[in-house]
C-alpha cells in the first residue's frame, strides 16, 4: 500500500500557460502543493492564481553556486513536502524531463521511498525547433547532444544530418553564469571545423517565449560562432552539410525505387534552412 503523500512532475511549456496540457493543468489544480521553476512572471501569476500554495524554487539558484547543489535543494525540499502527506506537483517550464535533473530525481527517489510518482509530458524547446524549422526527424533522423558533453566525450555524429546542440552559452560552466562562456564557444567552432568547413552554415535558434514573438533563427558561419548572438538559452542547429549517400545494394535488397532515394535527398536540407 503505497504511503500517504505523492508527486506529479509536470511540465509548463515554453510558450506561458498556453502550451500546458489539460492532464497537467488538471495535476496542477488538484494538488495540496505546487513547487516551480518557470522563468515568466504571467506564468507565475497564473499558477499561483490555479493553485494557492504555489511556491517558487527559482531563488535556490545563485551566481557563481553549483547548479548541482541548486538542484539537490530543488529534490530536498519536493520530497521534503511529498514525505509531509502532501499530494505535490513540482513544474517546471518545457518538458520535465528534458534537461531537469530534479524532475528525474524526484521522482526516483518519491518511488524509492514508496510514495506514488510519476511524470507528466510536456512541450520541449526540441518540440519547437522541429515546428520552427521545418526539422522531421522522421526524414533523415536527427543526432542531439548538450554541448558540453558533446566534446568532452567527443560524441560520434554524421554531417549528414541535423546536428543540434544544447545549452552553448554554458560550455564547461558547472557553476550558474549570466556571462555567456565564449572560450566554450571558441572550442565548438574549432571542434565543428574539423568535419565542416569554416562557411558552413548553422542556425542558433531561440524559441519564442510569447505568443506576440518570433524564434530567434539567427544564421551563422560555424567559424564565427564566437560571435553570434548567444544568450542563456540558445541551441545551435547545425545544417547537414550533404545528402548521404544511399546504399545501392540495401536499396536493392529491400525493393526500394529510385524515387524513395531521391525524396531523401531531397528532404536532407529543412525546407525553412533553405530560404
Amino acid at each position: 500500500m503505497a504511503r500517504p503523500g505523492s508527486l506529479w512532475v509536470v511540465g509548463t511549456g515554453i510558450q506561458l500557460m498556453g502550451q500546458v496540457t489539460l492532464e497537467t493543468e488538471s495535476a496542477l489544480r488538484d494538488a495540496t502543493k505546487v513547487l516551480y521553476v518557470v522563468t515568466d512572471p504571467v506564468t507565475k501569476g497564473w499558477l499561483a492564481d490555479l493553485n494557492p500554495s504555489a511556491e517558487d524554487l527559482i531563488d535556490l539558484y545563485g551566481e557563481g553556486k553549483q547548479r548541482i547543489e541548486t538542484y539537490h535543494q530543488m529534490v530536498d525540499r519536493i520530497l521534503e513536502c511529498v514525505r509531509a502527506g502532501e499530494d505535490v506537483c513540482a513544474a517546471f517550464y518545457g518538458h520535465p524531463g528534458v534537461f531537469v535533473y530534479p524532475g528525474h530525481e524526484a521522482v526516483r527517489r518519491a518511488r524509492e521511498e514508496g510514495y506514488r510518482a510519476g511524470m507528466l509530458p510536456g512541450v520541449s524547446a526540441e518540440d519547437c525547433l522541429f515546428a520552427d524549422l521545418g526539422i522531421d526527424p522522421g526524414a533523415t533522423g536527427c543526432q542531439s547532444f548538450e554541448a558540453t558533453d558533446f566534446l568532452v566525450y567527443r560524441r560520434r555524429f554524421d554531417e549528414h544530418v541535423p546536428l543540434v546542440l544544447w545549452q552553448i552559452s554554458c560550455i564547461g560552466q558547472l557553476t550558474h553564469e549570466t556571462e555567456t562562456s565564449i572560450r566554450g564557444l571558441e572550442l565548438l567552432a574549432a571542434h565543428l571545423t574539423q568535419a565542416y568547413s569554416a562557411e558552413h552554415e548553422a542556425i542558433v535558434y531561440e524559441a519564442a517565449r510569447y505568443p506576440i514573438t518570433a524564434p530567434l533563427m539567427a544564421r551563422v558561419a560555424v567559424a564565427d560562432l564566437p560571435r553570434a548572438p548567444v544568450s542563456g538559452i540558445s541551441t545551435l542547429v547545425v545544417l547537414p552539410a550533404r545528402p548521404a549517400l544511399a546504399d545501392r545494394t540495401m536499396v536493392e535488397q529491400l525493393g526500394l525505387s529510385d524515387s524513395y532515394v531521391l525524396r531523401k535527398a531531397q528532404r536532407a536540407i529543412p525546407e525553412t534552412a533553405r530560404a
